[in-house]
């Protein structure tokens, strides 16, 4: 199911956003502000983003500017009250990737958004292996080995090691973790993932092996 971040200032707005996509099956966590869309927008489960340009904290055209600085390209529809053609065309230069003009209808907004998806996965094709240094998963097999030894994974350990080499080399938070392996909110006071990276680590990090699995202090986890 395609997960969305919804950047958006206007509470009917959002909901408005918000109530259309799951109309379409497509869940997507909501934020009212620039900063606290920049920093979540930076989170890889999202699979697109709807964006308001007038936002407090940081603008629109800025955040979207920040994001792509950084290598994120994640689909962006921008959404605005300026409708004129130097509007759209500072917005779509800013790295976003289309625009859509306050008020909209709703149904217009989620095709957009669905034309996104799909130009997004026909450009980024589903990879069927992951390979970080000499760690390797098979997505259809799901089976991971290191080096010449094969690695017996549980479920859970499994979906933490896919997400975790996805992303090989980020720093991945607690809170990041837990939501795109377990789904659900995280909740500050469990060590849940703690455990699960410790006995994941004991698999993939042998004695005499250069670990892949690193503990980020105060920031989350990183592997390679």
């Amino acid at each position: 199911m395609p997960h969305i971040l919804v950047i958006e200032d206007d509470e009917i707005t959002a909901r408005e956003i918000v109530l259309e996509l799951a109309s379409h099956g497509i869940t997507a966590d909501r934020v009212h502000d620039g900063q606290q869309g920049f920093l979540r927008a930076q989170e890889p489960h999202f699979d697109a983003i709807t964006l308001d340009l007038m936002l407090p904290s940081m603008d629109g055209l800025t955040l979207v500017k920040q994001l792509r600085e950084r290598g994120i390209t994640t689909p962006v529809l921008m959404i605005s009250a300026m409708g004129d053609v130097d509007e759209r065309v500072r917005g779509l230069r800013a790295g976003g990737d289309d625009y859509l003009t306050k008020p909209f209808a709703p149904d217009e907004m989620a095709a957009r958004i669905e034309v996104l998806l799909r130009r997004h996965r026909q450009d980024h094709p589903a990879q069927t292996r992951l390979r970080v240094a000499d760690l390797e998963l098979d997505m259809i097999s799901r089976t991971a080995r290191r080096g010449s030894r094969e690695l017996t994974l549980l479920p859970t350990e499994y979906r933490l090691l896919e997400f975790l080499m996805r992303y090989p080399g980020q720093v991945l938070t607690r809170a990041m973790i837990f939501e795109s392996v377990w789904g659900l909110r995280f909740d500050p006071g469990t060590n849940l993932i703690d455990v699960h990276i410790a006995r994941l680590r004991r698999k993939v990090d042998n004695d005499g092996e250069p670990s892949l699995i690193r503990t980020m202090r105060g920031s989350g986890y990183r592997l390679g």
